[in-house]
């Protein structure tokens, strides 16, 4: 397709900074509006297709789809026992990525750490910069969340409820699942509703059994609800349908695009529109200002090959870049009208950092299973999502809030849970014979939202830009640790009641960040003092910036935050065009 270029002397209708899942679907809502709009990427454009590779045999890697010898993946223990920035330990690799860049398939997607530091407390920080951000290697779970959810506060006390409620963001879940596709069975809940499905998955059998079970002790399990196009969309040239075929469960992406991603999903589209100018390789440093007026005049950049700085401008700008590096950038953006950072009068942005605890779970082995004939699971999109049951009808006694349990069963291309020990033909034997009777999950929790989990910037630190670098101050506390030990013996629980033998229990807490959902760091509400956005994610203090991200969360929920953050930013785009076609912005 034919790409504007760049015009440093126009002023664009607006900037939208990040190609995520939110960056994406700001330039496909304010170029369906006829506004002309500049989006900016702070990686490359990959051909992701021939990253990906998801039909490539282990064998036929040379690295058996491993990382090559230079490179170092993080693991569980570097990040809980080395301090941040890590690096520390391993000098001899030449480069170093997060704990989800351990495959060939993904080391070019996130982010080299040593190029991009950050300090403070523990964390496990996922980025991935190039186009498409993390949607070109996410999990696929596409949940909503429910009024349980947007009056939590009003349910339990805690936190703040969001300013809006299900019935003012469920015409733009309906948008979403129409437009990107999703597959799942409606299941009638009230703390998880129903999407517009297409067709689903089946469950295997151990997954029946685990249903079936649970269905005599009053909780749900369903099938997985993925982002991904089981019937094709006849409106987007660039997605197919799924196949039910390739290394689903591997760490990597699509590369049939049945799942959604950001590029082939609302980019592309939305260039095809003549309205869409993409620039990669910007790595944004600043939002600048009109010293004025105080609102916003577009950003400064850097070129990441280069190295040379870039101003452009705009009459709105749009956030859009991820939770912490939005809320990175606002703390960045000071001025002498805004000396605490943009949008900060409040002084919020940054606190009230939530995500979801992940660690605890189970695996057992349905042994009616052992030995049946092997059956062809690894072109599913995903397993089984079992639902929150506490907290809804009756109050837990040590903890609020809920979680949920994403797993799953059958065969795969390599064994799953399989514990055998061995070696030789009767080692080979034992793993043939088992490898489809395993089942497996684990949970997802809500963590609190709570002032003091927060981020800042570090006064000495910089990436390889010479930007600042992001400084943690972030825990998990009591709520969650009490979570995490129910999690652990509800699974037990009911794999037990379902007669499966149980292999292993895990009741370790995962590193903060594991999750990749991190939320919450310039929440909207209704009062500028103790928030920064309102309930269309425009800034309080800068009504023509908006910052349409996972920023604007005002708790976790237990659900996967995707789907949320990609309608809210659809309701806040159409909000955001009527306003400036009206002229208030």
């Amino acid at each position: 397709m034919a790409e504007p270029q760049l015009d440093l002397s126009k002023t664009y209708d607006a900037i939208v900074v990040g190609s995520g899942a939110a960056g994406g679907m700001a330039a496909h809502v304010l170029t369906s509006h006829g506004m002309q709009v500049l989006l900016l990427e702070a990686g490359k454009k990959l051909p992701i297709e021939q990253e990906l590779r998801s039909m490539e045999w282990p064998y036929d890697n040379a690295h058996r789809g491993y990382l090559p010898p230079e490179s170092h993946s993080l693991t569980f223990n570097e990040y809980t026992i080395r301090n941040p920035p890590y690096g520390a330990g391993s000098e001899k690799a030449k480069h170093l990525h997060s704990y989800v860049g351990s495959s060939d398939y993904v080391k070019n997607i996130v982010v080299d750490e040593r190029e991009h530091p950050f300090t403070g407390t523990n964390y496990a920080w996922v980025r991935a910069r190039c186009l498409g951000g993390k949607t070109n290697i996410w999990g696929r779970l596409a949940l909503r969340l429910s009024d349980y959810d947007f009056k939590a506060k009003s349910r339990d006390g805690f936190g703040e409820d969001w300013p809006i409620s299900y019935g003012d963001i469920a015409p733009y879940y309906d948008k979403v699942d129409l437009y990107l596709g999703i597959i799942g069975v409606k299941e009638n809940l009230p703390h998880l509703p129903d999407g517009i499905f297409q067709r689903p998955q089946k469950l295997n059998c151990a997954e029946v059994t685990l249903k079936q079970s649970l269905q005599k002790m009053g909780r749900v399990l369903t099938q997985y609800r993925a982002g991904v196009t089981s019937e094709g969309l006849k409106h987007n040239k660039y997605r197919s349908r799924c196949y039910g075929r390739g290394a689903c469960e591997r760490k990597g992406g699509c590369d049939i695009h049945a799942a959604f991603d950001s590029p082939t999903g609302l980019i592309y589209p939305a260039m095809d529109t003549g309205s869409l100018t993409l620039r990669t390789n910007a790595v944004v440093r600043e939002v600048t200002v009109d010293p004025e007026t105080g609102k916003a005049s577009g950003v400064q950049f850097i070129d990441s090959q280069t190295m040379k700085d870039y101003a452009v401008h705009a009459k709105v700008v749009v956030l859009a870049a991820s939770t912490l590096e939005s809320t990175r950038l606002l703390l960045l953006s000071k001025s002498r009208l805004y000396p605490k950072g943009l949008a900060n009068s409040s002084g919020h942005v940054g606190h009230n950092f939530c995500e979801h605890l992940m660690g605890p779970g189970v695996t057992g082995r349905a042994k009616d299973l052992v030995a049946k004939p092997s059956t062809l699971d690894d072109g599913r999109p995903g397993g089984f999502y079992l639902t929150r049951f506490r907290n809804l009808s009756e109050k837990h006694p040590k903890f609020i809030r809920g979680y949920g349990f994403e797993g799953g069963s059958g065969c795969g291309m390599f064994p799953h849970g399989t514990d055998v020990h061995g070696f030789g033909a009767s080692f080979k034997e034992e793993v043939r014979k088992n490898q489809g009777a395993y089942i497996s999950m684990g949970a997802f929790g809500e963590v609190l939202a709570r002032y003091e989990n927060y981020v800042d910037i570090d006064p000495v630190v910089r990436d390889k830009w010479g930007i600042p670098a992001l400084r943690f101050h972030y825990k998990f506390g009591d709520n969650e640790h009490r979570m995490a030990e129910d999690m652990k013996e509800t699974s037990q629980e009911m794999f037990e009641a379902a007669g499966f033998e149980i292999v292993r229990v895990s009741s370790r807490v995962l590193t903060e960040g594991w999750s990749i959902h991190e939320l919450g760091t310039a929440r909207m509400g209704t009062d500028p003092k103790t928030s920064v956005l309102n309930q269309f994610q425009q800034s309080h203090d800068v009504k023509n910036l908006f910052v349409v991200d996972g920023s604007a969360f005002v708790n976790a929920s237990c659900q996967n935050p995707t789907w949320t953050i990609m309608s809210l930013c659809w309701r806040s785009c159409d909000y955001l065009a009527d306003e400036f076609r009206k002229g208030n912005l």
